[in-house]
């Protein structure tokens, strides 16, 4: 089974950005922890601040991967082209996010990509990632 997480904009930033809504811990670290409690997944990770780069990410995987774990960031309240990207692809998308996205400002409210996608998580921290990863397991 090939599981990848994408994250989106300043979430490189993990650890050191806003740690009282975010954490403070890297993604990089948590990713490892990941790695190590599902060795028998191939588990992958990219993460971009660009859009594009994201759109040819999702396109690249979403013909030959079981389950792509999305945590979009910024561009998941913006960003028309992402829908349509995961709405292209065959493999499954599951929308996270570390927040509750509907406990802060009411622009974070709405989701272009949630609609594309199989499912959403929202505000369990960083173990939105892991529920998603048992999701596409027990699937």
């Amino acid at each position: 089974m090939k599981i990848i997480i994408i994250n989106g904009p300043n979430l490189n930033l993990l650890g050191k950005r806003e740690p009282d809504i975010y954490g403070n811990r890297s993604f990089e670290d948590y990713f490892i922890k990941l790695q190590s409690q599902y060795p028998s997944i191939e588990l992958f990770y990219y993460q971009s601040n660009v859009e594009g780069y994201l759109l040819n990410k999702l396109h690249e995987v979403g013909f030959q991967y079981d389950g792509i774990v999305l945590n979009a960031g910024a561009y998941t309240h913006t960003s028309v082209a992402l829908a349509d990207a995961i709405s292209a692809i065959y493999t499954p998308v599951i929308e996270v996010h570390i927040s509750n996205v509907f406990a802060r400002e009411s622009f974070r409210h709405h989701s272009y990509i949630a609609p594309k996608c199989v499912g959403s998580i929202s505000g369990l921290g960083l173990k939105s990632y892991q529920l998603a990863i048992e999701y596409f397991i027990k699937k």
